[in-house]
Parts: C-alpha cells; structure tokens; sequence
C-alpha cells in the first residue's frame, strides 16, 4: 500500500459543466493515485467546492510544476479559486491566550504528544500567567498588554512577531481581546476563535448565570474564523450538550469549558488539515 507526501488541492468557483471532469482528468492523465476526493454544490448559489488528495511520489508533473500545470489547463479556463498544499508541510500556529486555561492546555497538551503535526513557535499573551507553562513547553513567550491607549502599537508589535515567526495560523484560545479589523486584515481566514454558544442571547461577563436563571436546556460552543463583525465570521465547527434544572452554575461552566476545547480542537483539526473551504460567510467542511 503506497504511503508518503501528498498534494491537497482545495478548490471553489461557480458551478460549470465539466469542472469535475476537467479537475479528475487533470490527475488521471498525471497517473495521480488519489487518497481522498469529495466534492459539494451548493443548491442555492450554484457554488462548487471540491476537495483532492492524491500521493506526490509518482505524479507525472514535478511538486514545483504542479501549480503552473494546473493553473494553465484547469484554473484558469474557470476562473477557479484554489490553493494547493502538501501534508508534509507543517503549519506554524501561534497561540493567543489571556487568563483562561482549559483551550489553552488542551491544544498544548495535542501539540506536545504529536497528536498534531504543527509547530507552536510562540505564545502571546496580554497577560504574564501563563509565561510559566510556556518555558515547560519550550515555546517563546511575548507578554504584550493591550490597553485602549496602546492598541495600536501593541498589535503592531504582534504583527512584526508572527511575520518574524512566519506563521500560517493564529488561534485565540479564550483570548479575551477584540482584534482590530487592519489586525484581521492581514489573516484572513486565518485567525480562528472559540465561543460559548451562548451568544448572543447570553452576552456580558457572566454568561452562565444568565443562562441559568433563564433556564436553559442546552449548550454549545462555536468554533469560527475572525472577521471585523463580531462573534459573526464564517462558522467552522459547532456542537451542543443538554442542560437540564439539576445543574449549578458551576456545573454548567464545567460542562461548558470542557465542549469548548471539543469543539475548538476539531475546527483547528479541519483546518490544519487543509479540509475548510470559506465562501462568503459560510464555510464547507469536507470529512
């Protein structure tokens, strides 16, 4: 059974005839053993999205070919939106934590047993409490306070470390600050977040309290990707627990931090894994 690198395209444009057949004719005729393909329409917008994987070592056209070849015979004949990545390049993620631990400890926890094939080259935080956890996982920690004053300079400080550190993706995990849209601008897409779900019926600093004296049967976490409309960028991974009258508050946040690391790890899981597509303010998830 062949093994090794392979070549992960992920592909979107408005839904033509022939764009299927044009995509898998362009692997059969390069003897492309493909491992894994799927592909979505969405109904409403005529909108195709389409996902391929296929082994590098026998592929008729060079690894440093491919996007010329495919560009030139598939691409640009529909104007396609694409990008192709490799699975043995390992994405560089920098983490974003403020006071909270549970998100925070859980992705360090998966980087550090090899559950993830990533790099952490840097933490950074507006607090310094987690500066201790840092240096036991060896990763560079930068303590940069944000106050309304400073926003500015700070993030332009944060900027020049992850431009520095060259990295591919930010996770905020449970950092509790709101990013500025030129901040954004420069990771589109590329900044995911985590939430209780209940927002927005449940906003402020005390969410569960609320929640409780409304009397809430469920609960939920929502994964998503950061834009400049708060709380609203396109949804990555969702899921919900029941609640029900015998629970505490205290209980309730239990349950809560702990769908939140379930939910976080399988939107940073999809995305690391090249199998997110966004269009407009959706996303398409392959499996």
């Amino acid at each position: 059974m062949q093994s090794g690198e392979t070549a992960i395209l992920l592909a979107h444009c408005e839904n033509k005839d022939g764009i299927f057949y044009d995509i898998i004719d362009f692997l059969f005729k390069n003897n492309g053993n493909i491992v894994r393909l799927d592909q979505h329409v969405d109904p409403d917008s005529q909108h195709f999205f389409i996902r391929a994987e296929w082994y590098v070592e026998g592929f008729s056209i060079p690894k440093d070919k491919i996007k010329d070849f495919f560009t030139t015979l598939v691409g640009q004949k529909y104007t396609l939106n694409w990008q192709l990545n490799y699975s043995s390049t390992k994405p560089r993620v920098a983490l974003f934590v403020s006071k909270y631990s549970h998100c925070f400890y859980d992705i360090l926890s998966r980087y550090d047993t090899g559950k993830w094939d990533i790099e952490i080259p840097l933490i950074i935080s507006n607090h310094d409490k987690f500066a201790p956890v840092a240096e036991k996982f060896n990763v560079p920690f930068y303590h940069i306070p944000i106050t309304k004053e400073n926003k500015k300079e700070q993030e332009a400080k944060e900027l020049k470390l992850l431009q520095e550190y060259k990295i591919d993706l930010i996770i905020l995990a449970r950092y509790m600050q709101i990013l500025s849209g030129d901040f954004i601008l420069h990771y589109p897409n590329k900044i995911i977040n985590i939430h209780h779900s209940s927002l927005p019926a449940f906003p402020g600093s005390n969410p569960y309290k609320s929640a409780y004296v409304r009397g809430v049967k469920f609960m939920g976490a929502t994964a998503h990707y950061v834009t400049e409309d708060l709380d609203a960028g396109p949804i990555i991974t969702q899921n919900v627990i029941p609640i029900s009258h015998r629970e505490s508050i205290a209980e309730m946040k239990r349950k809560g931090t702990d769908i939140e690391k379930i939910v976080l790890s399988e939107a940073i899981w999809a995305h690391i894994n090249h199998k997110v597509l966004t269009y407009k303010n959706k996303t398409v998830v392959f499996n």
